[in-house]
């Protein structure tokens, strides 16, 4: 396989002989949608084609609000909780006594 990288653009240009091209087309296709490159097809050493893949596809952003027109934010959603709403640390590594007592009626 004769592929030559030309640095003289910011994307990289890989050139291949228009029979390779022929024969490896497909596989020459995908690599280069994956990695970004572009391929100068050559035909006994004189340009006759390019292959130059479509740039990734960026899906715009959508907002959680933009989907639900009827969503409303009421309050602060960044501070931490209130502490009558959490639990107690001194409660947050004992297992609950209705699962010990689920496991003993088993």
């Amino acid at each position: 396989m004769v592929m030559k990288p030309e640095p003289q653009t910011d994307m990289v240009t890989l050139t291949v002989p228009a029979g390779e091209f022929k024969a490896k087309c497909l596989r020459l296709m995908d690599e280069a949608m994956l990695t970004q490159h572009r391929i100068k097809v050559t035909k006994r050493g004189k340009t006759v084609g390019h292959f130059v893949p479509e740039p990734p596809e960026q899906k715009p952003f959508r907002s959680v609000v933009g989907r639900s027109p009827n969503a409303k934010i009421l309050g602060d959603v960044i501070s931490p909780l209130p502490q009558e709403w959490t639990l107690p640390e001194w409660l947050w590594d004992k297992p609950n006594k209705s699962s010990k007592k689920a496991k003993k009626n088993k």
